[in-house]
């Protein structure tokens, strides 16, 4: 065995197909072919085929890919032990995976796709063929084609978990091998024929609380042929849906009054027919609120994924539509249920085919409700919201720090967890996360405990384990954001500024934290405030600061991030922006740069841009729909250049001077930033914040590590930095602020206090 460093690799053709790369010179000191299977060994263990490089990385590197760096826990530049395995033909692989790809891919084309690859339990594996080296016998071109026709163009994003093997040990999948879902269809079942189609696929088994079937299937692929898969799915009670209990009730009475009083509809003038769309963030759970509420109502639920049908050609989607329509129908009462509707009948560009769709959902049959889901419904096809089609809407809410405390207890009834395990706790370090996000979190908490407790004859998942799964864990409203890292940092880790860290905290932490205070007192909490000061003096270390005490989502932009040369783009971005920050709530937006965001109006000669862009912004923070839990943060060294509307009363209304640091917060600068570097005993950290006039904190932060740089300059094996090597660093580092801007500010500041 070898001890090799892990690193990313570079080639497009390696990624996610369970391959590593190692030089030619370890291939042979371990005596391996190209194509031998290894035992990669890191947190966890996992396994893979091995490859040669090119020869040009160095003997000490293994080229990884990012699922394989997943699988062994561990991150690019860790130690892994590289070894020889023997590996053998699996008797048996059963895999989990995402709902689509669990309800399109038959078990005969899953183990198409996983033959080839070297399997482990526990391992994540995706679904591209291992095409580098393909096995004999094998099709991969046949493989890749069924797979984009059962999922469609996001075939290659699909993850897949094994969840057990026979044997246990590496094990690669042959032609023999019998593949299956967990608790799903696996190869060799006997096939059952699916009402209203012309297939015959595997029917998984039955659920329901009451113990009758729940009735709810799921449609969905692709292809040349009418293939449908239909999988009973399990239905949560009504009572587990935490939070969502007043639109469980509105529904139900929808529900009853359109299946069992559809007479009393018609005596009073209204149709019998219901079309609802619920909407709320991803990942809250509408599509189980849907299935809740409707195995409540006694209905049969008929689930079509509109992604999964939008990558079809118009007349294979529209038969689809007509085929889920037809299944609805013959088993009435039932509901139809359109997931992410917005991708089949989007706003923007709406294919010919959604007039066929919409014409084929208003002419429904009797008895049959539709309901349709979407996370953006502002990106939804005007045409479908017209009273005779879906004249109704509902709106799950993101789920508050109570919610998430039920949530917590709901997802954990069934799981073994130790005494100390504090929910309440666990809830308030989750703000903006969702049911689907706390499922991650329990899952990689499981993982955590699972590694630490291998031998325990009772293992439980601890405290300890949830709180390391948030370092992983990241919510389903931030996927797409870039956010500000706080590093652990808190206001306690400030040294002096006491005045700024109470204005911060008055301003920002306080409308969060203490909400039943403003509405006593009836006023209104600030909604955002300015952070303006000379370069280099700590504005965006503030930032992540306050963001670390209150435990925030910080969503973060630069200002010139915002501006697009297309009309209406730069609009779109800032409501797109706060969208966002709403949906992760409590969050906070912190606009660094903002004078180039938000300039004065009709001073720029960028077409416009500028100006639409302050109105964007303006609009979205004192608009029609108030901002809940945002607060809203600027930062800039130019606090003139930033129009004026945006700091009036209402909008960024608490401007901030950040000024630079004194004698005293220098010496605190220079001891927090020597905390890690061995001093010599002729250093006099207070004596030289008094020589550093003009030097902001990063100027500060700059001398120390210059100085560290200057010692090694002398001796790569020095053990200490003396004041003989600050002195040569302050050559190097000289003072950066700007006595005129400095002046400019502080002038500023004085208006500002009047």
């Amino acid at each position: 065995m070898i001890t090799l460093t892990a690193r990313l690799s570079p080639s497009a053709l390696d990624t996610r197909r369970g391959v590593v790369r190692l030089h030619p010179e370890v291939l042979d000191a371990l005596g391996l072919r190209a194509w031998d299977a290894v035992r990669l060994t890191g947190a966890r263990v996992s396994a893979a085929l091995a490859a040669a490089t090119s020869g040009d990385d160095p003997p000490g590197v293994v080229l990884v890919d990012d699922v394989t760096l997943s699988n062994l826990g561990v991150v690019e530049g860790a130690e892994i032990v590289v070894a020889p395995v023997d590996v053998t033909a699996a008797r048996s692989v059963t895999v989990a995976g995402s709902r689509l790809a669990s309800t399109s891919l038959t078990p005969e084309t899953l183990r198409m796709a996983l033959t080839g690859k070297v399997l482990t339990v526990g391992d994540a594996v995706s679904l591209l063929p291992q095409d580098l080296a393909p096995p004999p016998g094998s099709d991969v071109s046949a493989t890749r084609r069924k797979l984009s026709n059962a999922i469609g163009m996001t075939w290659t994003n699909e993850l897949l978990t094994i969840t057990s093997a026979d044997p246990a040990g590496p094990v690669a999948v042959q032609p023999s091998t019998v593949v299956g879902w967990r608790d799903g269809a696996r190869t060799g079942d006997a096939p059952a024929v699916v009402a209203g189609s012309g297939a015959t696929v595997g029917v998984t088994g039955t659920t329901g609380t009451t113990g009758t079937t729940a009735g709810v299937t799921a449609t969905t692929g692709a292809g040349s042929g009418p293939a449908e898969v239909e999988v009973v799915t399990p239905a949560v009670p009504v009572a587990d849906l935490v939070g969502q209990q007043e639109a469980a009730k509105r529904l139900a009475e929808w529900f009853d009054l359109t299946f069992s009083h559809p007479e009393l509809l018609a005596r009073l003038g209204a149709a019998a027919r219901l079309a609802a769309l619920v909407s709320g963030p991803e990942g809250v759970g509408k599509a189980t609120f849907v299935r809740a509420v409707a195995q409540g109502a006694g209905a049969t639920v008929v689930e079509v994924a509109a992604p999964s049908i939008a990558v079809l050609e118009a007349n294979a989607a529209a038969q689809r539509v007509a085929d889920a329509l037809s299944r609805a129908g013959s088993r009435a009462p039932a509901v139809l249920v359109l997931t992410d509707v917005e991708a089949l009948l989007p706003a923007a560009s709406a294919p010919p085919v959604a007039t066929v769709v919409l014409d084929a959902l208003r002419a429904r049959p009797d008895g049959v409700a539709l309901v349709v889901t979407s996370a953006h419904p502002e990106a939804i096809d005007p045409r479908l919201r017209v009273p005779e089609l879906v004249d109704r809407e509902l709106v799950l809410p993101l789920p508050d720090g109570k919610a998430r405390t039920e949530l917590l207890r709901v997802l954990l009834r069934d799981v073994p967890v130790e005494s100390d395990v504090d929910l309440g706790a666990i809830a308030d370090r989750t703000p903006g996360f969702v049911a689907a996000d706390l499922v991650a979190m329990r899952r990689e908490a499981a993982l955590r405990a699972a590694l630490r407790q291998r031998d325990a004859d009772e293992p439980r998942v601890g405290q300890a384990d949830l709180l390391g799964a948030l370092e992983t864990v990241r919510p389903i409203s931030m996927s797409t954001s870039d956010t500000l890292r706080t590093g652990g940092l808190t206001l306690a880790d400030v040294g002096d500024m006491t005045e700024v860290k109470q204005a911060l905290t008055e301003a920002a932490l306080w409308p969060l934290q203490y909400p039943d205070s403003f509405a006593r007192l009836g006023v209104a909490p600030p909604r955002g405030l300015l952070l303006y000061g000379p370069p280099g003096c700590g504005k965006t270390f503030l930032v992540r600061a306050l963001a670390g005490t209150g435990r925030l989502n910080v969503l973060s932009v630069k200002g010139a991030e915002l501006m697009d040369k297309f009309v209406g783009e730069s609009e779109r971005a800032v409501r797109e922006l706060f969208r966002r920050a709403a949906e992760a709530a409590p969050a906070m937006v912190f606009l660094d740069e903002v004078d180039a965001l938000a300039p004065r109006r009709g001073q720029s000669s960028d077409s416009g841009v500028s100006d639409r862009v302050v109105a964007a912004l303006l609009t979205e923070l004192d608009g029609v729909e108030p901002l809940r839990d945002v607060i809203v943060l600027g930062a800039t060294n130019r606090p003139e250049l930033v129009d004026p509307a945006l700091l009036r009363p209402g909008r960024l209304e608490r401007l901030v001077y950040v000024p630079p640091p004194d004698a005293e917060a220098r010496a605190e600068i220079l001891r927090a930033s020597s905390r890690n570097t061995p001093l010599g005993s002729d250093v006099d950290l207070d004596a030289l914040a008094e020589e550093l006039d003009g030097y902001s904190a990063a100027d500060c932060a700059a001398l120390i590590r210059e100085a560290a740089l200057t010692a090694m300059r002398e001796s790569l094996s020095a053990a200490e930095v003396t004041g003989a090597h600050l002195a040569s660093a302050r050559e190097a580092v000289r003072p950066s602020l700007d006595p005129a801007q400095l002046e400019a500010l502080a002038a500023y500041a004085r208006s500002r206090e009047r």
